[in-house]
């Protein structure tokens, strides 16, 4: 699966999924542009791996939407969360969300595919979500943010194909990233339980596989989406959710 020659962007890059997801495609040959608004965490990771840093805010759409990327591989990774019932949900944080996880991830694609197109090989790789198939309470945002991603994934799919263009998600349930470790207080709170039995309350009740899962796992799956042995992969949605979503 060398992906020796291919050039890899990777949003969200600095930690967690993005950082895992970086390595991964690095350790296989992909020379890796870690972005990130921590522009010095992406700096560092970019050291480390003999790749480049991109510190870029991608709130800022105008900005994206003059943009041209000459990369082979597109990893959609950067998100954040907010977790509240709708009637206290802020409008301003539900914009916010959407533009990142959803309109963000369109100007990238946008910019991507005239490069991809004329090469004849692409592959977008969006990171959604178990939460991009199924819904939980007092996450509008999240929610309608990933269901949107499957949506522009698959429209990626149906366009790229006669081009070389695969687009794909992949849906983890809960990551040991500092994302999910930051709902366990709002968790709490909103089901008045102790932080300690979140996870075993909350977050893992839906999973047959009782942990969560670990971004190395979600790194590889996304490795193998980029190479060429998953030329054949395209429109899917897969799951790494412990079985959440075969109830």
């Amino acid at each position: 699966m060398s992906l020796e020659g291919r050039k890899a962007l990777v949003t969200g890059g600095a930690g967690g999924i993005g950082a895992a997801c970086a390595t991964a495609l690095a350790a296989r040959g992909a020379k890796v542009v870690v972005a990130d608004v921590d522009a010095a965490g992406a700096a560092a990771l970019a050291d480390k791996l003999g790749g480049t840093a991109w510190g870029v805010d991608l709130l800022d759409t105008e900005a994206l939407a003059g943009l041209s990327l000459d990369c082979d591989i597109l990893v959609n990774n950067a998100g954040i969360q907010k977790v509240a019932p709708i009637e206290e949900f802020e409008p301003a944080d539900f914009r916010r969300i959407l533009t990142l996880m959803l309109e963000a991830p369109f100007l990238l694609i946008r910019a991507a595919l005239p490069h991809m197109y004329a090469n004849g090989f692409g592959r977008i790789i969006n990171i959604s979500s178990v939460h991009g198939l199924r819904a939980s309470a007092f996450k509008s945002a999240y929610v309608s943010a990933k269901h949107g991603l499957e949506g522009l994934s698959k429209v990626t799919a149906l366009e790229g194909g006669q081009h070389g263009v695969t687009s794909n998600c992949i849906n983890p349930g809960y990551v040991r990233t500092p994302l999910v470790e930051r709902q366990i207080a709002d968790q709490a709170l909103l089901h008045g339980i102790p932080e300690s039995e979140v996870l075993a309350k909350v977050m893992l009740t839906e999973s047959a596989v009782k942990r969560l899962v670990e971004p190395e796992e979600v790194a590889s799956l996304a490795a193998w989406i980029a190479s060429d042995d998953a030329g054949m992969v395209t429109g899917a949605s897969y799951t790494m959710d412990g079985g959440w979503s075969a109830r």
